[in-house]
């Protein structure tokens, strides 16, 4: 079966407190949540952003929100007043996640 995008199934929200990024993501439909916190793991979101040289992820389940956190460590270039970068605050982080390609929900 042909995987799917996960922007097709969830919404995301991103914020930073210093070089920290918090990274919410949101099933469109509470049928999709198990699924999501099936396949959207610290790995896969690890490997997604590893471009940044990243360091922990770690994952806070939101089942009454139909949500997952995603807590990641050094990912911001230094933080949002010492980073060089376009993107300091990592609200494309969270468009990057949302293109990832996962299997389909059953």
């Amino acid at each position: 079966m042909t995987d799917v995008l996960l922007c097709d199934y969830a919404h995301a929200r991103a914020g930073d407190k210093g070089n920290t990024l918090s990274v919410a993501v949101f099933a469109f439909a509470a049928e999709h949540y198990a699924w999501l916190a099936r396949e959207l793991t610290c790995e896969r979101v690890a490997s997604c952003l590893n471009h940044r040289a990243i360091g922990t992820v770690k994952r806070y389940e939101l089942p009454n929100l139909g949500g997952l956190n995603f807590v990641v460590e050094n990912a911001l270039e230094g933080g949002v007043n010492a980073s060089p970068g376009l993107d300091r605050h990592g609200k494309s982080l969270s468009y990057a996640l949302l293109g990832l390609r996962l299997p389909p929900p059953d």
